[in-house]
């Protein structure tokens, strides 16, 4: 039985969700233009479930890599070069994670 979810990410087959279909053909338009957007919201407003939506919406034309830049440490900013660096290790183990069957 679905119910409303007000505390963590949303999930349709459990919470009931506004329909976002338009909103994603909106920024896939956009990503398919080469266009820069951001997903800025209070909390609570569904950033976090867009996203994922997204993700998922985008995966049959593009490879899709979801990072988060909160989870390097301090100085790993400090220095371009680390910076750099640690950018390219992440996203290459994320990409890995996402696209598992992209050789």
């Amino acid at each position: 039985m679905k119910e409303f979810n007000v505390t963590a990410n949303c999930r349709p087959g459990e919470h009931y969700m506004v329909c976002i279909d338009e909103r994603l053909a909106k920024i896939k338009k956009m990503v398919d233009d080469g266009k820069y957007f951001t997903v800025n919201r209070a909390s609570q407003y569904g950033k976090t479930t867009t996203l994922r939506l997204l993700s998922r919406y985008l995966e049959m034309d593009y490879y899709v890599v979801s990072m988060d830049f909160q989870k390097f440490g301090d100085s790993q900013f400090n220095n371009e070069n680390v910076f750099s660096i640690a950018f390219a290790h992440s996203f290459l183990r994320f990409f890995r994670r996402n696209n598992s069957g992209v050789s």
